[in-house]
């Protein structure tokens, strides 16, 4: 016996002596008087009774052995494809696991513990050895310990045993809540003999209209040696590039970057394949498919200029061919006859208002904008409201933001605003505090990419590197460059030039401010880039387009939406959707309706909550949708009259990738990651006779028993009844009431 609420010692034996002197002092000052004999018992009756209230009080349980069939194993068995891999000694690896289960694991703990088969995949859910089959497009271990662990959270368990071949498409092993060890057995092969996999394919984001992105292709090659092999590039089903490439070494990953046009007007699917080779293992990861969206609205861009100049000139022509990118112009022109500044202004008619005084003055004006540039503009002559609106706009708003010119970057300007701490550039490291302006006919500046410059989209000028280093080394130098200080943590400093007396200073840095990208071009001139170049060269034109591209890209819309999943098929797909107003505040109360399109042709409403502790976050789930492309729409509207507040548009491609048999080897180190979190065993075949010991020795050590409640029974109550009516009894009997 036990107590399930047991009291402290010290409290325990105030208890008693309490209970004793309540009886005593009950007894001790009658006036019908007692002989000491019938006191005695009935103090002694009191007593009793007070302590059997007393130990009632602790609850006291009396622990029962179990039989040992009450004790369960589960064995969680991985029935994805990739367990349809032949190279467990000829047999798949299901079918080893399986035998393994079956004629080894089961009759050599069924005298000690009740085994349980559970197979995983997509879900989880009890198999039958004889018809479990590999399957399921998913291999979702950690959702599978959690489910299991709830079913038999009131019961005795000796351990977790997983079956698999490692291969995990859920979340991955991360931190494991308490629970019994997990028993990890591996089946296949570590190795791959003879296969070539396309590990990853990424795409590049389009920012506008006629924007050309980076295909980025990752494949391996294993078996072959350094046999040379294709890899075909198809958008849409048509045929778009074939590239050859020769493997360094067996096993060595093969990186390639391809430049695409996507359809401006609808998605574009693209498709990189490998051929298949009849020697394969696993040919059904030659293949990955990406989704090309269209760039959508036109980016809005506000150029500020400080002063007319040749920069202003060829940057707004330059600019304004972008069809994708919608450009409004201020040139700070000086002053009238009465003091007042004046202002040369180009642009739509529904934004040259809002400019009339050379800069927004509201969030809801500059925040319409998804990129901003300062050229020559003195910051100091930007009203305090002025200035930090344009720090909301970057940090809250998620713009982007471009400062140029030797009159931007002035660090006497500068200080005197909070926009100095935007730049990824200190604004100076002199002893005064001024930058510098160098440069001149003595001292050309050249333009030299960094390692992180040379693949930025902003610098990127070529399909290679190597290529992209070479266009920049034969361009025209600019004249002058404004020598700013050292780069703050965080800042990408994408190109270099020369500097009489400092050596390398930075020409081109970037950063993330809060939400959105800040950058500093320190030349002066770069039109020279245009007029001193033969007429069929783009790089002025290329460079100025794909910067404001790169600035916008990430600036969302008033009524946003994003996908999350989606990978593989079967996998959930989770739309997440922000709403807010024209200022970019959350809105709290916005009535989001979402409209699918399926790969069939077929629409469905989705129902859209909002997410607890996120003001203007709305989201939804669809669980496994099937392969293809799907269309989204999400329209947000807000108060009684449902006004519409914006509305976003989505493309998501579903089973892109097949990641069920990406990398089809044998992983060890995620079978061993989880065993080593919950305190179990990494183990293969091989080594099943320990798994047996192991969890025989457990189940020995520690017999089952269960709870039975002593208080909670006829007989207790019975017990006290008859010990209080028994002192009555007596009471009467001598004359006490």
């Amino acid at each position: 016996m036990r107590f399930a609420a047991p009291f402290p010692w010290w409290m325990a034996c105030l208890l008693v002596i309490g209970a004793g002197a309540v009886a005593f002092y009950a007894y001790a000052g009658l006036l019908i008087p007692l002989s000491l004999r019938r006191r005695g018992v009935l103090m002694g009756l009191r007593f009793v009774a007070l302590v059997l209230l007393l130990l009632g009080l602790a609850q006291p349980v009396r622990l029962e052995p179990l039989p040992p069939t009450d004790t369960v194993l589960p064995v969680l068995l991985d029935r994805s494809r990739s367990m349809a891999l032949r190279d467990a000694d000829g047999a798949s690896r299901l079918e080893a696991a399986v035998a393994l289960i079956r004629d080894r694991i089961g009759p050599s703990l069924a005298d000690r513990v009740q085994v349980e088969v559970w197979g995983f995949g997509d879900s989880v859910s009890r198999t039958d050895l004889e018809s479990v089959r590999p399957e399921a497009g998913r291999s979702d271990v950690m959702g599978a310990i959690d489910a299991v662990g709830e079913h038999y959270a009131d019961r005795r368990v000796a351990g977790l045993v997983v079956v698999s071949d490692g291969g995990d498409t859920g979340e991955g092993v991360g931190e494991m809540p308490p629970g019994p060890p997990v028993y990890a057995v591996g089946v296949g092969a570590p190795t791959i003999a003879r296969d070539r996999e396309l590990l990853d394919v990424t795409l590049g984001q389009a920012a506008a209209r006629e924007s050309v992105v980076e295909l980025g292709i990752a494949a391996v090659s294993h078996g072959f040696g350094t046999e040379p092999f294709e890899i075909r590039v198809l958008a849409n089903g048509q045929p778009s590039r074939v590239i050859r490439v020769t493997p360094p070494r067996d096993g060595a990953v093969i990186r390639e970057v391809v430049s695409v046009s996507p359809d401006p007007d609808e998605s574009t699917v693209y498709t990189v394949e490998i051929p298949r080779d009849p020697a394969e293992f696993v040919p059904e990861n030659n293949r990955r498919t990406v989704l090309a969206a269209p760039p959508g609205r036109p980016r809005r861009l506000l150029l500020v200029e400080g002063a007319p100049g040749h920069e202003h000139a060829f940057l707004k022509r330059v600019l304004s061919a972008d069809t994708g990118l919608a450009v409004d112009a201020v040139i700070h022109k000086g002053q009238n006859d009465r003091g007042e500044r004046t202002f040369y202004i180009q642009g739509a008619a529904g934004g040259v208002a809002a400019l009339a005084e050379g800069y927004p003055t509201s969030r809801e004006a500059l925040f319409a904008y998804d990129a901003v540039i300062l050229a020559n503009v003195d910051p100091s002559s930007l009203r305090p409201s002025q200035v930090e609106m344009t720090t909301a706009f970057v940090s809250e708003r998620g713009g982007g933001l471009l400062m140029m010119g030797a009159r931007s970057l002035d660090g006497r300007g500068l200080r005197r605003t909070t926009l100095d701490r935007l730049l990824p550039l200190e604004s100076s490291q002199r002893v005064d505090g001024d930058p510098r302006v160098a440069g001149g006919r003595s001292m050309p500046h050249r333009v030299s990419p960094t390692e992180d410059g040379a693949a930025h989209p902003v610098m990127r000028l070529a399909e290679s590197v190597v290529a992209t280093r070479r266009r920049w080394e034969s361009a025209p130098p600019f004249g002058h460059v404004v020598t700013l200080g050292r780069p703050r943590p965080g800042t990408t400093v994408l190109a270099t030039t020369q500097d009489e007396g400092r050596g390398a200073v930075p020409l081109v840095a970037i950063q993330r401010f809060g939400r959105g990208r800040t950058m500093v071009f320190a030349g002066e001139a770069s039109w020279r880039w245009k007029m001193l170049a033969p007429s069929n060269d783009d790089l002025y034109d290329r460079f100025w387009r794909q910067t404001v591209r790169w600035l916008a890209a990430d600036a969302p819309d008033p009524v946003s939406l994003r996908s999350v999943g989606g990978r593989s098929e079967g996998a959930p797909l989770r739309f997440d959707v922000s709403v807010a107003d024209a200022a970019f505040s959350p809105v709290l109360d916005a009535t989001v309706r979402m409209r699918i399109l399926d790969p069939q042709g077929d629409v469905t409403e989705a129902p859209v909550t909002s997410v607890v502790g996120q003001p203007g976050r709305y989201a939804v789930e669809v669980p496994s949708p099937g392969r293809g492309v799907y269309e989204v729409t999400a329209t947000a509207t807000a108060g009684r009259d449902a006004v519409e507040l914006g509305r976003a548009g989505l493309s998501v491609l579903v089973g892109g990738a097949d990641l069920e048999l990406t990398d089809p080897r044998r992983h060890d180190a995620v079978l061993q990651r989880l065993a080593d979190a919950t305190g179990g065993r990494f183990l293969l075949a091989d080594d099943i006779e320990t798994l047996v010991e192991t969890l025989g020795a457990a189940v020995t050590d520690t017999a089952p028993t269960t709870e039975h409640d002593l208080w909670h029974t006829v007989w207790a109550f019975g017990l006290v009844l008859a010990v209080v009516s028994t002192e009555w009894v007596l009471r009467r009997q001598w004359g006490l009431r």
